[in-house]
């Protein structure tokens, strides 16, 4: 085999072989007026969802059919997690988009993640709280802030927006997010 076939069968090898996986760590904090609490929080991208796939998403969740892209997003395949404390849950989609210098990830899993608020110590689920959603805001260098939705509706506003309705009141602000493997 010449060097040029060889270099050749490495290009496409490297075209062909998967994406590195990328993991963020950052502080997931939540205040309210009578306490506030801070965990660690872990989010493993194995690989982003092509436009095809973000367009199904996107089409279910403006047909304002909740149920329906339930089921789209538990018919996806796992492609990482989101890690609060001790639990993990599995991520159905995970989007990035350039934004200025960095870029800006939309995670979103089929499952709550933990029900936040709802004016109860131990809060409770509630009908159509069955996802979670995470927003990565990113710099250059892969570091920023961002949110956690830990159950959250998706919704369509009247002018056409996706909007999200949290199950608690409180934000959850992700801070100090940075990259690494």
């Amino acid at each position: 085999m010449t060097m040029k076939m060889m270099l050749g069968v490495v290009i496409v090898a490297a075209a062909l072989a998967p994406p590195q996986a990328m993991t963020f760590t950052a502080t997931a904090t939540a205040k309210s007026a009578a306490k506030s609490a801070s965990v660690p929080v872990q989010i493993r991208i194995d690989r982003f969802v092509g436009d095809a796939d973000r367009e199904k998403v996107l089409a279910a969740i403006k047909a304002d059919d909740a149920q329906g892209t339930l089921r789209l997003l538990q018919a996806m395949n796992d492609i990482g997690f989101i890690s609060v404390g001790e639990k993990r849950t599995p991520i159905k989609y995970a989007y990035a988009r350039p934004t200025g210098g960095g870029r800006m990830i939309t995670v979103v899993t089929a499952q709550p993640i933990h029900f936040v608020g709802g004016a109860a110590p131990d809060a409770k689920p509630k009908q159509g709280y069955d996802l979670a959603l995470a927003l990565l805001v990113l710099d250059g260098s892969d570091r920023g802030d961002g949110e956690l939705a830990p159950a959250v509706k998706v919704k369509v506003d009247a002018n056409g927006a996706i909007v999200t309705d949290d199950y608690g009141s409180e934000v959850v602000r992700l801070t100090g997010i940075k990259k690494g493997n």
